[in-house]
């Protein structure tokens, strides 16, 4: 099960109004709890279950990469804009480290495969890049927030 799968059933039970479902299957135990109408809050637990691991230390693997979105959309339908939006639920970072400059900041122009951010997701880091090209009008997150799935990012002028 990947993160994607995770997603939509937490979607999918937020929608449904069950108050909990809980999931396991060989490798992932999961649990999630919806406060009713009352609440809008969802607590999700994942749970990895280490099916017989190797003794020793393995090589770190490197992150995923990500694309920004599945497909870009125009922020509105009289704006000329095109909205970047997170395609992954985790805490969004400009930096590659604290101590490297932002990956773009506005007015920058950005093509297609260029890291626009990194998204730490269940502690992987994921480099989300550009599928569009054009320019940074707008950067709507800050450093180190918390960033929904699908929630718009960056605002693009693709002319």
């Amino acid at each position: 099960m990947d993160l994607k799968d995770i997603q939509n059933l937490i979607k999918f039970v937020a929608k449904s109004g069950a108050s909990e479902v809980k999931l396991e299957t060989e490798d992932v135990k999961i649990t999630i709890k919806t406060g009713g109408e009352e609440r809008a809050e969802t607590t999700t637990y994942v749970q990895q279950i280490p099916v017989g691991a190797p003794v020793g230390h393995a090589p770190a693997a490197p992150a995923p990469v990500v694309p920004a979105a599945p497909a870009p959309e125009v922020a509105s339908e009289d704006s000329k804009y095109i909205t970047i939006k997170s395609p992954i639920i985790g805490t969004l970072y400009r930096k590659p480290s604290p101590d490297k400059p932002v990956f773009i900041e506005v007015g920058q122009t950005i093509k297609e495969g260029d890291v626009l951010c990194i998204i730490e997701a269940m502690k992987l880091f994921n480099e989300i890049e550009s599928e569009v090209s054009g320019k940074i009008v707008k950067i709507l997150v800050d450093d180190s927030s918390p960033v929904e799935f699908d929630q718009p990012l960056f605002l693009v002028d693709p002319s």
